[in-house]
């Protein structure tokens, strides 16, 4: 059971400006329940039409008593801009503004609601309140139309929701020459988050405090049983169901206020050599179950993977934006096969963090590269513990969002997809392509200054995760531009 992320209650509302017909707000509203129903969907349909302040007071009471976390303001008709939008003032919790279409020619004669016009005076209300409403692409349609609106704003809701309840964990500091991961938290706290972060030797301290855990035999066979044959290194389950036990313990009794948890974790070097294993495999368990466990003490990262999880409800990973694909793979495997240049692969990889359920052969293993600087002439021991294999191919989303110096927040979205090609390397790893990723690393990645880990989503959800930046207040939100749309800073005569 999901219970790391929001549930959204929706409810709607309609209001009615008192020189139009109330029946037209109130039987439009019912049509737009009845389409959203219909095709799946659920929501709270408030009695309550607001005409008036006192009548938004009154729906703000019902909708609350309800449950609702998540409103739709419905324009049946012109609908009145202030006492709609005092609604959304007061309302705590994200908020949509959709506007009927008139439906047939007889609608015209006497019964035109004029919301089209409306929605214009809401708008202009809502900046003057200083609020941020979620308004779709184009927001007027026919009760069908509206029901498929709503549904497109439930996982967008559900990011709002999840991240202005979230605590995130961290323990530090960052390993030595990743200052890339590092950005102020301010802007954090302004999403209504709160962070706690912790030293590595607070995580040592309650890692040793479970050893013997009478619980540790049932998370082994878990994993066993999660693992099949890829249970190649047995004998360090013990240690990695010990972390997994702290982790989780440590969320219960830290999460405070706050409803859900991410955690931000140091993971080398020192981990190895204290721990006495590499803890990719339980972080890649937690995300499975949706609370994230980021590499690297990378705080931006873990929210990251969090937007992702609430706006798809699929587990998601974090990957460097790690290497280029080799010429004779892309001329072999991927030239003629797909409308790819070279330049738009590369290969995301991670130590072993990728949830198993997106890895084609996952096995155990141990991290390459620590090894060999820490135990370099002997069988692998400290450093076991990774998830390794290559992800499977399918869509994806790249996305982050990230403090610059000044702490104001920017994101980008990029879709592509993971190919059906083998990486013939090691770690977690898929080879990605993304339309036009030479210039997105370019004009974004590298222009913007963005670290290398990126959160994928295992799905297209540009559109959600776009809409959600915005209704955040981030005001820049990057994207892989199409050819021949010249990003700020590109050479023209490149």
């Amino acid at each position: 059971m999901i219970s790391n992320i929001p549930v959204v209650k929706m409810g709607i509302v309609a209001v009615s400006r008192d020189c139009f017909p109330i029946s037209l707000s109130k039987s439009r509203r019912a049509a737009v329940v009845e389409a959203l129903t219909k095709a799946g969907g659920a929501i709270y349909e408030a009695q309550t039409i607001i005409e008036n302040e006192t009548d938004a007071m009154k729906a703000l009471q019902e909708v609350q008593e309800a449950g609702v976390n998540a409103l739709v303001v419905y324009l049946g008709n012109f609908g009145p801009e202030g006492p709609e939008t005092l609604l959304a003032a007061k309302f705590d919790g994200p908020v949509m503004f959709v506007a009927a279409a008139e439906e047939t020619i007889e609608t015209l004669a006497s019964s035109r609601g004029d919301a089209y016009c409306g929605m214009l005076n809401a708008s202009y209300s809502l900046s003057l309140r200083g609020i941020r409403a979620y308004i779709p692409e184009y927001p007027v349609g026919v009760p069908s139309e509206v029901a498929a609106m709503i549904a497109e704003f439930v996982p967008i809701a559900r990011v709002i929701i999840g991240l202005k309840h979230l605590k995130v964990i961290s323990f530090g500091p960052r390993p030595q020459d990743f200052l890339a991961c590092n950005a102020p938290i301010k802007a954090l706290y302004d999403l209504g988050m709160s962070i706690e972060e912790n030293s590595e030797l607070d995580l040592f301290a309650a890692f040793n405090e479970h050893k013997d855990d009478p619980r540790i035999p049932d998370v082994i066979r878990d994993m066993e049983a999660e693992l099949g044959a890829g249970n190649k290194m047995p004998g360090i389950l013990p240690k990695l169901a010990q972390y997994e036990l702290t982790l989780l313990d440590w969320a219960e009794s830290h999460k405070g206020a706050a409803d859900y948890v991410v955690f931000a974790n140091k993971c080398w070097p020192s981990f190895q050599t204290q721990c006495g294993f590499v803890p990719c495999y339980v972080n890649s368990r937690l995300t499975s179950r949706l609370m994230p466990v980021s590499c690297e003490v990378d705080i931006y990262g873990a929210v990251s993977e969090y937007i992702i999880a609430c706006a798809t409800e699929i587990a998601p990973t974090l990957l460097d934006i790690n290497n280029t694909v080799p010429a004779e793979i892309y001329d072999a495997e991927i030239k003629g096969k797909t409308d790819y240049k070279l330049c738009d692969t590369f290969m995301g990889f991670h130590c072993g963090n990728t949830p198993i359920c997106h890895l084609r052969t996952p096995e155990m293993k141990y991290q390459l590269i620590m090894k060999r600087s820490l135990e370099p002439d002997s069988e692998p021991n400290i450093t076991r513990g990774t998830l390794e294999g290559d992800i499977k191919a399918g869509g994806i989303t790249f996305f982050r969002l990230q403090s610059a110096a000044d702490t104001t927040l920017h994101s980008y979205v990029a879709q592509g997809e993971i190919l059906d090609v083998a990486t013939r390397s090691f770690g977690g790893i898929g080879i990605f392509a993304i339309p036009e990723m030479a210039r997105f690393y370019r004009h974004v990645l590298i222009a913007k200054h963005y670290p290398h880990h990126g959160a994928v989503a295992f799905a297209h959800v540009g559109k959600v995760l776009f809409a959600a930046m915005k209704l955040l207040g981030v005001e820049d939100v990057a994207f892989n531009q199409p050819k021949g749309m010249l990003y700020k800073d590109e050479n023209p005569f490149a």
